[in-house]
């Protein structure tokens, strides 16, 4: 698909220096623009480049002045930085526009559709499901028995939502994830032998919420594990059975929740967090990544390590350790010359 500048001025409601009618199909780095790409520079420490890139149209600040010629249409905006990432929103939008249902499919005669919808081949749709406006389910996916799905939320290729589980509006759900399944409960009996306690609860997820790729989300045993708007988590993360993460509350690749745990919002949790379950975590909380939670934790903690210390604690702790063997050396100097005096 190709755009005038012309045409990409009128969306970020800039203004064009040089041809208007220049086409470009793709983007690009500045230092790695060629012919008909699109390109944007927002960080003086690459001006440099905008006199060699080889791209078609850049997007400039509204205060750039070019000191040499260049070979490159310009747009100029208020900010390029931001007028590039609404351009990306805006590509990603026209990508993604999808309509229709392609075959083979299975939808179930009793599924209530919205208008615009798009499912894509091989993708399954069971009984009682309620699909809103502008749903894109991309092929090979799964929707349970009774599952909602909010207006414009988009399910990748290969992702599945079990049944019963209800997906708030403009929801994003990446490739591999898994939506409600079963939560890790059995029962030892007196032989040890573990009996499977039945997970009857489902998942709720609100609106604006984003999960990451290969991410999986336990239905709760009895109740709802909850994602509150705006909720976003990266790939391959693990949230156990009745968890509930509250608004705005953001966790990166590997972290594991285990069952029960309540997350407050406007969290921060890196990568590969360790969080044991029926413990709960305040709202503005920062975790460093690799840290192990096995604690309540109040607002506005700042946690590292494992298990977790508050930063200021680990830091200076991490300071001791690693001087550890001088200390250690000091230690025995004083112990022999103490000896020796006696």
């Amino acid at each position: 698909m190709k755009f005038t500048a012309e045409q990409i001025a009128g969306i970020l409601e800039g203004v064009v220096e040089g041809n208007p009618q220049v086409e470009v199909s793709k983007l690009s780095k500045i230092e790695e623009g060629e012919e008909g790409a699109l390109t944007f520079l927002a960080n003086p420490k690459y001006t440099h480049y905008i006199y060699t890139t080889k791209a078609s149209i850049a997007i400039v600040n509204n205060t750039f002045i070019p000191e040499q010629d260049l070979s490159c249409t310009l747009i100029k905006v208020e900010d390029a930085y931001k007028a590039f990432s609404k351009l990306l929103e805006y590509y990603n939008q026209v990508k993604l526009n999808k309509s229709g249902i392609e075959q083979p499919s299975f939808i179930s005669d009793n599924v209530n559709q919205g208008d615009n919808i798009y499912i894509g081949a091989f993708t399954y749709i069971g009984n009682n499901v309620t699909l809103g406006n502008n749903v894109k389910i991309f092929p090979s996916s799964y929707i349970g028995d009774n599952v909602t799905i909010g207006d414009d939320t988009v399910v990748f290729s290969g992702a599945k939502v079990y049944s019963e589980s209800i997906i708030g509006k403009n929801c994003v759900i990446n490739s591999g994830a898994i939506i409600g399944a079963d939560g890790f409960g059995f029962a030892p009996d007196e032989n040890g032998e573990y009996s499977k306690v039945p997970q009857i609860g489902n998942v709720i997820l609100e609106d604006f919420v984003d999960i990451g790729a290969a991410t999986t989300i336990d239905r709760a045993t009895l109740g709802s594990t909850i994602i509150r708007r705006g909720v976003k988590l990266d790939n391959q993360i693990q949230i156990a059975h009745n968890v509930e993460i509250g608004k705005n509350t953001v966790i990166a690749a590997q972290t594991g929740v285990a069952g029960s745990t309540k997350i407050g919002e406007n969290c921060q949790i890196g990568g590969q967090v360790g969080i044991v379950g029926h413990i709960t975590i305040g709202n503005n909380v920062k975790i460093q990544a690799q840290s192990g939670i096995g604690r309540n934790v109040k607002d506005n903690e700042v946690l590292q390590g494992s298990p977790a210390l508050s930063y200021g604690d680990f830091n200076k702790s991490y300071v001791y350790f690693k001087n550890l063997p001088k200390i250690v050396k000091t230690v025995n100097d004083l112990e022999k010359n103490n000896n020796g005096n006696n």
